[in-house]
């Protein structure tokens, strides 16, 4: 089971649709259940987001971390962290 804190849930019900075209959530309860169904991810750094990608098996080849950023998958909590969820 994953443990998601409130800045985590709060980022991802601010920021869902850029990653689904209507609200998936519509409180931190059911955003915590959401992101625990598609085992979202929470990382410490830019560098973390990267390893997870190329752990994946997703091609980087002639991609910078900070391009990573932009995938629509990648939501930046705020506190330096990434919460990174799958839909």
């Amino acid at each position: 089971m994953h443990e998601y804190d409130d800045a985590v849930l709060t980022c991802f019900l601010k920021n869902q649709s850029q990653l689904f075209p209507e609200d998936v959530a519509e409180n931190l309860e059911e955003a915590e259940n959401f992101l625990e169904e598609c085992m979202a991810v929470v990382v410490d750094s830019l560098k973390e987001v990267w390893e997870y990608f190329d752990e994946e098996g997703v091609d980087l080849e002639g991609r910078t971390p900070e391009d990573i950023l932009e995938a629509e998958e990648v939501f930046e909590v705020g506190d330096g962290r990434y919460l990174i969820v799958e839909g």
